[in-house]
């Protein structure tokens, strides 16, 4: 009879590594839940029960601390970070799923799970049981034996760690696993906030334990210490030895082991499945009956079984196919791969020419719903050529086309597929199709019929996570994607082209990749009606994806003898200002470093009494702290302002030249939809949205921006104060709205009302505070911020924010509607439908709320300006087109648009162009649009 064996989880050191593991990209529902810390301990739960099928299964819980350690000393763990509150809210979620599974939870009040973990593996061992300590956590090495192991689940599934006695000897380098007791209490723990020995490290801590095995035997021998490391020691021999005590798992808990309550026995499924259903977890839910509907045949090969298998065959006569039920001839398919995903068999061919290409292309022709991904020597669309294409329209079935290396004889390929890529009855999906467009663009494809973008429609499903295939398959599909780096390698000057990858590599990788985009398709497209943004996804962002495309391979022209000359300007100016700070100071430093400048600022000049510091002791001279002393020390401000040269020269004026395309001589910016979650595009190489304009170098930076040839002008074209003219529309302000209609300086209105003067005595200043009044209420501005923002006091500031409170009512009532649509739903919402879920609304940290809160008024103002311009490019774009003209739109920053315009279409563009954007959606206040005309940019604006 095999021995039995016992699995004990430690449920806070599985939940706070699921939580961090996620942290970038956080699990967050339909409701705005945060669900990380949830999911990483379910999924940790059930890789042990799928790996190991075990016999006894338990989880121990914290609770109210170690009463025993803080006795002995009270700072124990004083130094953690507060909780989490995504994990806070999942422990008793958590314990609900354990109960329905009908798990036993370990728990006692003022014991640690450690200690519990520790108590039973010792009494079970007593009992013949193998026990593995389900835990990352490493202090768990000194329990170690012959029947009691740890087991650390790797991240994201990548397999586990077993540690025995061999694998515990060898990582702390000690002859005994008790040892590691020592190894602690000399090292400390900055985590638990153990000392330790001042001075002793990994290296000296296992150099003690090797010379003198103990911290009693170093402590009894400190006399064959030398120097500082002797005094150190012998006077904090006492700390040492407290450590060494706080650093020890206790095994006498009140807690005893009972094999028959620790017996793994079949779930309540239908409620833990409603559990699941609640929280949104479909995947898990389908692992859990998958796990427990069936019986399950592995035994416990801890250590040894294999995560995943592949296989690979050449595909020879007779060999299965997937063009139809039809066995086809050897020269069906050139290579096939059978392989395991989700633990479904997959089959992928790559087409031959010849036969293989015909049959293919038959079928490829009747299908209504197909994904396709293209494959390419690089990541930049206009530049990369194509090495293959791969197809998919089944689940787990999928083909691949090579390339040629020769163009025309790629061009000739691909004209076999233009029927496909021009049907209008076909469904075409993708991940991220906007890139695929752009390369088949290159070889006078266009992509036509309705569009399916997998990355899209997470973006609004779930606008806070992040959207690239592999989060997303990991995420829905329980799987995890072979990496690009697995086949060319990782960046640097050995990095492989995609095209030196074998094809039968480049099928896998390639179809895998097809598959699992359909496969997310079927998963998100029943999402997208469930949350109610389906038109938005049909109507606005899968049109904009190809307005944006288009933007993108237009680019725009570039003045590169003017850059040259700004960039000689800078230097003077950053040279001029170098001198300034330096003569200030009284001395030369490295201005770009935090720790020279922190020096200069605080210990030799003393600007403040009790300067900040950051977590590593120095110094903080971080964008905020400076701009807070600006004012009161012209230093301070010259070092912004070498900073802002600075970054202006290297970001922008040096940058820009090098991002021009060699074949097409313009930058082509790359738009980016799934970035903002309120729904602004986001540009990058170059990023256009950040060009400082609110400084003369800045504004500058647009002069370089200029028409094709002098045919033609640039046309700006800017949305005047749409965010303001929306949040007057949404709250039904009477006298905002009776302000626009009017076609009052909103502004100057805003001034005369809450200062009580008439409209021709505002004075300037008046104005300038009302403007500051006007956009800052819809970011949530405090008196605090509102009197660093101007010259008011904070008292004047709170004053003028309560008049403007009286003077505007409905908008403060509107302010409050929207927080307490967001604590009862969850979300807040654009005039689109466009939601942005709010994970922190009912959070008890009042900071933490009030982030949210102040979300909860602006992401729907925000959001609406975007949803409003996006309409407007994809009717301009649309008519532009319909029309034939030569004029071509070519950047969006924030609510502008900008036109190369050909000269003789000017006055016809013009009112196009207002027409549309002025009524891309009516609100109850008019939307009014400028425009400007230049040779450049600046010009324009």
């Amino acid at each position: 009879m095999s021995q039995k064996r016992l699995f004990l989880l430690d449920a806070f050191a599985l939940i706070f590594r699921g939580y961090y593991a996620l942290i970038k990209n956080p699990r967050i529902n339909s409701k705005g839940q945060d669900t990380s810390a949830v999911m990483g301990f379910v999924n940790s739960l059930f890789d042990v029960i799928k790996r190991e099928n075990p016999d006894h299964l338990a989880v121990a819980f914290d609770k109210q601390g170690s009463k025993d350690r803080l006795e002995i000393f009270p700072e124990y763990k004083a130094n953690r970070d507060e909780t989490p509150e995504a994990i806070k809210i999942a422990v008793p979620i958590i314990q609900e799923i354990l109960k329905a599974m009908h798990i036993p939870i370990i728990e006692r009040a003022g014991v640690e799970a450690d200690d519990l973990i520790g108590t039973i593996a010792k009494q079970a061992e007593k009992e013949g049981y193998q026990t593995y300590m389900v835990t990352p956590d490493k202090d768990y090495a000194q329990l170690v034996s012959e029947n009691i192991f740890m087991y650390r689940p790797a991240r994201m599934g990548n397999g586990i760690e077993i540690w025995g006695i061999p694998e515990v000897q060898k990582r702390f380098e000690v002859e005994r696993p008790e040892q590691v007791i020592d190894y602690l209490g000399m090292m400390g723990d900055a985590v638990d906030n153990i000392p330790g020995l001042p001075g002793v490290g990994d290296k000296t801590a296992k150099k003690f334990i090797a010379a003198y095995g103990s911290m009693e035997g170093l402590l009894a021998n400190t006399d064959q210490l030398k120097g500082k490391m002797k005094e150190k020691v012998e006077a904090n021999a006492e700390l040492g030895l407290l450590s060494k005590k706080l650093a020890t798992i206790i095994l006498d808990c009140d807690v005893t082991f009972n094999a028959e309550d620790y017996e793994v026995s079949k779930p309540d499924i239908k409620k833990v499945s409603s559990i699941f259903e609640e929280l949104e977890f479909r995947r898990l839910t389908d692992q859990l009956v998958k796990i427990f509907s069936e019986e399950t045949s592995s035994t416990g090969t801890t250590g040894n079984k294999e995560v995943s298998k592949k296989q690979t065959s050449q595909a020879g006569a007779g060999q299965f196919s997937l063009f139809g039920d039809t066995e086809q001839p050897g020269e069906t398919a050139s290579h096939s791969s059978r392989k395991t995903i989700a633990n479904t068999e997959h089959f992928y061919q790559s087409i031959a020419p010849g036969m293989a290409m015909k049959l293919f292309l038959q079928n490829l022709l009747k299908q209504e719903n197909v994904c396709f991904d293209t494959e390419t020597t690089g990541l930049d669309p206009l530049t990369a050529e194509l090495v293959g294409i791969a197809f998919s329209w089944e689940s787990g079935k999928g083909f691949y086309i090579p390339c040629p290396e020769n163009r025309e004889e790629t061009q000739e390929l691909i004209e076999q597929l233009r029927p496909f890529f021009e049907a209008e009855n076909i469904t075409k999906i993708g991940q991220n199709l906007k890139y695929d467009i752009k390369v088949l663009a290159k070889y006078d494809i266009e992509v036509k019929g309705v569009l399916f973008d997998t990355m899209l429609a997470h973006y609004l499903i779930n606008p806070d996570m992040r959207h690239n295939m592999d989060v997303l398959a990991e995420t829905y599909l329980n799987y995890s994607p072979v990496s690009i780096t697995e086949l060319i390698g990782k960046k640097g000057k050995n990095q492989l082209s995609f095209r030196q990858v074998p094809v039968d590599k480049q099928t896998e990788y390639a179809v895998e990749d097809a598959d699992i985009t359909f496969q997310l398709k079927e998963h998100f497209a029943p999402e997208l009606i469930e949350a109610s943004t389906i038109s938005l996804f049909e109507d606005i962002e899968i049109p904009l994806l190809r307005v944006l495309a288009a933007m993108e391979v237009e680019g725009i022209n570039l003045d590169k003898e003017f850059l040259q000359s700004l960039s000689n300007d800078l230097d003077n100016d950053i040279k001029d200002l170098e001198q300034k700070i330096y003569t200030e100071a009284g001395e030369e430093f490295n201005i770009a470093s935090p720790k020279q400048l922190g020096i200069i600022l605080f210990e030799k000049m003393k600007l403040v009494d009790k300067p900040k510091k950051t977590k590593t002791g120095q110094y903080s001279t971080a964008e905020d702290v400076l701009s807070y002393l600006a004012k009161d020390h012209e230093i301070i401000q010259n070092i912004l302002d070498f900073r802002g040269l600075s970054k202006l020269k290297s970001t922008y004026v040096d940058a820009l030249p090098n991002q021009i395309n060699e074949n097409t001589g313009r930058v082509h910016t790359d738009y980016m939809q799934t970035v903002a979650a309120t729904g602004r595009l986001s540009s990058n190489n170059p990023n256009l949205q950040n060009i400082p304009i609110r400084t003369e170098r800045g504004r500058q930076v647009r002069k370089a921006f200029v028409p094709r040839n002098e045919e033609y002008t640039l046309l700006a074209a800017d949305y005047s104060q749409i965010e303001l003219r929306i949040i007057a529309a949404l709250s039904e302000e009477e006298t905002m709205i009776e302000a626009f209609k009017n076609g009052e300086d909103i502004h100057a209105s805003t001034a005369a009302k809450v200062f009580n003067v008439s409209l021709d005595e505002v004075s300037r200043e008046q104005r300038s505070n009302a403007k500051t009044v006007n956009f800052g209420i819809i970011y949530g501005v405090s008196a605090f911020g509102l009197s660093n923002q101007t010259s008011l006091s904070r008292s004047e500031a709170k004053e003028l924010i309560d008049t403007y409170y009286k003077t505007y009512p409905k908008l403060r009532n509107y302010m409050s509607e929207q927080v307490d649509f967001a604590r009862e739903n969850g979300y807040v919402q654009t005039v689109l439908g466009r939601r942005r879920y709010l994970k922190d609304i009912n959070s008890a940290n009042a900071i933490v709320r009030g982030a949210a809160e102040r979300n909860a008024v602006n992401a729907p103002i925000q959001g609406s300006a975007a949803d409003i311009i996006k309409i407007a490019m994809i009717n301009i774009h649309n008519k532009l087109k319909e029309g034939n003209y030569k004029t071509k739109m070519l950047l969006q920053v924030h609510d502008e648009l900008v036109f190369d315009v050909y000269k003789q279409e000017l006055e016809v563009i013009k009112t196009l162009i207002k027409t549309e954007m002025e009524n891309a959606y009516k609100l109850a206040v008019p939307l009014d649009v400028d425009l400007g005309l230049g040779n450049n940019w600046l010009e324009a604006h």
